[in-house]
């Protein structure tokens, strides 16, 4: 398991520090965007191995919109407000469920 910074906010691996998921997100959602997020990283892979860039911009695409609904991108989590979190990862969650998620 990486380690966690004292303020939760990151975590670092391999001396490197990542931004963590948001802790307010309900663990049955968060599961459900991680399964979306790795799901995105395996068509990344299998669209690279094909050389398929169509398909490798859209699954990366996927990749940034579940990482930015777990809170690991775009705003940061610890900064807004607890209305403008939920919304976030509950639009996450209906483009996740709308592709099968």
């Amino acid at each position: 398991m990486p380690e966690t910074t004292a303020d939760g906010r990151w975590i670092v691996v391999d001396g490197r520090r990542w931004r963590a998921t948001d802790p307010a997100i309900p663990e049955d959602d968060a599961s459900r965007l991680r399964r979306w997020l790795m799901a995105a990283r395996r068509d990344v892979g299998s669209a690279t191995r094909a050389g398929d860039r169509d398909t490798e911009r859209r699954a990366r695409e996927r990749v940034h919109a579940a990482k930015t609904a777990l809170g690991e991108r775009g705003p940061r989590w610890w900064e807004q407000s607890e209305d403008e979190r939920r919304t976030r990862w509950s639009h996450g969650l209906d483009r996740a469920g709308s592709e099968g998620y």
